[in-house]
């Protein structure tokens, strides 16, 4: 049977390879292992192949499995973050993947100050404009990228997008390509830096990290098929 190690070690292999073929430094590129539904005991042997960077994408999972585990670990938050739920995440997570409102940014911003806390956070764009997903509109973020920007708590490190579900990894290129190019307009027009850009998964991420991917959240070629609640 193949163990988690050995999927992990494929997994970081695959993204050197990929990295190598545009001339990139694998080092620029983070692999969030992303747990959900997975137990704790999972988590723990990717920790003995050293993996430190997990990401957990349900508030209530993630309170309860991160006690668990070694403090110094690293968590990314990167689902759907609700309202009703920010308290309770902003302790846990050092990055948010997930801003796709600027009512939730605000609402973010609104508590963190009452935290005394400054999350790091990404923006997630629609790409496709899929009426099933989360996520600013492409043509929309520009348009609310300076009340976005002038959200004292929030450090907006980057971009997230999470493609349309497809057989190929090919098909996902295009989306990717789209995300980069959105990253690069908007560091031009607010003459800022946006250097993380989360893209690719489990079925994608060797096509994201040739197109700048420097996260890459990926679960089930780490820990198998996901356990149903």
């Amino acid at each position: 049977m193949v163990s988690i190690a050995d999927n992990l070690a494929r997994v970081r292999e695959q993204i050197a390879e990929a990295a190598a073929k545009t001339g990139r430094d694998p080092g620029e590129i983070e692999l969030v292992a992303i747990t959900k539904t997975h137990p704790a005991e999972k988590v723990r042997e990717a920790i003995e192949a050293g993996q430190t960077l997990f990401g957990e994408s349900r508030v209530q999972e993630a309170r309860a499995k991160i006690p668990e585990l070694p403090s110094n670990l690293r968590w990314h938050f990167v689902g759907h973050l609700q309202k009703n739920k920010i308290r309770h995440a902003l302790p846990l997570f050092e990055m948010i993947h997930s801003i796709d409102s600027p009512a939730l940014a605000q609402e973010l911003n609104r508590i963190a100050e009452e935290e005394g806390l400054h999350p790091r956070a990404l923006l997630e764009v629609n790409v496709a404009g899929e009426g099933s997903k989360f996520g600013f509109p492409p043509d929309k973020l520009r348009g609310e990228m300076e009340k976005l920007l002038a959200l004292p708590r929030l450090s907006i490190e980057g971009l997230m997008c999470l493609p349309p579900l497809a057989e190929e990894a090919e098909a996902s290129r295009k989306y990717f390509v789209q995300l980069r190019e959105l990253r690069d307009s908007l560091e031009k027009e607010f003459d800022l830096k946006l250097p993380q850009l989360s893209m690719g998964m489990t079925q994608d991420f060797p096509t994201a990290v040739e197109e700048g991917a420097t996260l890459v959240r990926v679960g089930t070629a780490i820990f198998g098929e996901r356990t149903r609640p």
